[in-house]
């Protein structure tokens, strides 16, 4: 494989796409190095697992390297990109590295504005379940099994497809799940139209042999199917979708359905994870699996055996009857779809501590951002996390909290640092109330602070 390829190097190593890829690689005999700005979570898996990996970037590192990965991240004028450029060593994307590792197996991706990894996982989960052994390569890590990636031995990838810079136009799989489109990436695409034709033409891209599986419940993507030229498989809660569910009951922080596909009644099923949207997650990777002609009842035993995926809705402790969440919600729809889970399933107070991502998007979705918490009873807005963004002018945390108020929400208010924040929320909590922590940055490390305030109140 790779023909004379032996060491691959990563700069970025610990993003969470970047390492599952890196980790796969290690463990079909490659040998990885890799660099990044700190040392995280992902950063000491690796080195645990075996990696050699430099803290933080340095260019000599890259000597010896016979190709260099790096994630979208990483600017062109990244040292260690240039010193590779100079000594001709082939830079190229994550996607790239993925594309070619997908040409070895029959690949199954998973696109979509929200919901990649909830459903890459649940989709890896009924694979392995029905026999497949799938390689998986995840942008989260799966509780099941404690890690983002797995090799393994049958002929099936799954992968999220990453559309935020476009890169997910070099996959080519066999099987492309579409989760939904949104105004989302507004650094790099123009507006919806061109957001809507890439997404086309990675559906389009599926071989004759293969299927598009789409979302029936999103508007964009019923918009589109007039031009897909491929087998397409629909699903979602609309009654008009191929695979659908109904008589959806609420048991906890699991929910029960009644499956159907194609009009045929399949039988009862289970999802542990709680939230309409995770039902509808559910339904993508249940599709996948029909396609592959898994027997429903292995199918049911994997959804109902999926324990969730870290920044999901994690529960990170409970502390004087108050529950602490976190989640990855990061853009309107996904902080809408999970408060209003949220509030069917809790009767206290819910407390949000958001912390914003990058400047790009804070400024491009500012008004959705002041309608998206109306079912929290009180949102503490932290500073914008910039994610190597340059600072906006009248860009900001304070900015965003006084939009809410703008459009009516009665609790919100700002805090410049997390530490600030995990404050203010134990402050405000008492018990019977839930809090939870949002976003993609930095604030996953808000939650343990909020327990031990709580706990010294």
């Amino acid at each position: 494989m790779f023909l004379k390829i032996k060491r691959i190097h990563f700069i970025g190593i610990g993003g969470i796409g970047m390492s599952g890829l890196a980790e796969l690689l290690h463990n079909q005999g490659f040998q990885v190095t890799g660099s990044d700005v700190s040392e995280g979570y992902q950063v000491r898996q690796l080195m645990e697992s075996g990696i050699r990996v430099t803290v933080p970037h340095d260019p000599a590192i890259v000597e010896g390297a016979d190709v260099v990965v790096t994630s979208s991240a990483i600017p062109a004028e990244n040292p260690e990109v240039r010193a590779a450029e100079a000594n001709r060593i082939p830079v190229i994307p994550r996607a790239e590295m993925l594309a070619e590792l997908m040409k070895m197996k029959y690949g199954v991706a998973i696109a979509g504005a929200h919901g990649k990894t909830t459903t890459s996982s649940i989709t890896g989960m009924i694979l392995t379940e029905g026999g497949l052994d799938p390689t998986l390569v995840i942008g989260g890590v799966l509780e099941n099994m404690g890690s983002n990636t797995k090799l393994g031995l049958g002929d099936f990838l799954v992968a999220e497809a990453d559309e935020s810079d476009g890169s997910f136009l070099l996959l080519s799989p066999t099987i492309a799940v579409v989760t939904g489109i949104d105004m989302e990436h507004l650094d790099f695409y123009q507006d919806m139209e061109q957001i809507k034709k890439d997404f086309l033409f990675f559906i389009n891209k599926v071989p004759f042999y293969g299927t598009s599986i789409i979302c029936m419940d999103d508007d964009h993507l019923v918009s589109l199917l007039p031009q897909i030229r491929r087998n397409v498989i629909t699903y979602g809660l609309s009654s008009q979708a191929d695979v659908t569910a109904r008589n959806l009951v609420l048991d906890g922080m699991a929910t029960h359905f009644d499956l159907y596909y194609k009009g045929d009644a399949m039988g009862s099923f289970t999802i542990n994870i709680p939230g309409r949207h995770m039902v509808s997650n559910a339904l993508a990777s249940i599709a996948v699996a029909l396609e592959l002609s898994i027997d429903p009842q292995k199918v049911r035993t994997g959804l109902a055996g999926f324990t969730g995926v870290k920044r999901r809705f994690e529960l990170k402790g409970r502390e004087a009857e108050i529950p602490v969440y976190d989640d990855y919600a990061h853009h309107p729809t996904e902080i809408r779809a999970t408060l209003s889970m949220m509030r069917e399933r809790f009767n206290g107070r819910i407390i949000v501590l958001f912390q914003p991502h990058r400047y790009s998007r804070s400024a491009h979705l500012m008004e959705d951002f002041g309608r998206a918490f109306f079912d929290a009873d009180t949102v503490i807005v932290t500073d914008i996390y910039p994610a190597g963004e340059r600072a906006l002018e009248g860009v900001n945390g304070e900015v965003m909290a006084a939009t809410m108020g703008r459009y009516g929400h009665k609790g919100s208010c700002h805090v410049p640092s997390l530490e600030d924040g995990a404050q203010r929320a134990a402050q405000e909590a008492r018990p019977g109330d839930v809090i939870i922590t949002m976003g993609a940055g930095s604030i996953t490390r808000a939650g343990q602070m909020i327990i031990e305030a709580i706990r010294t109140k």
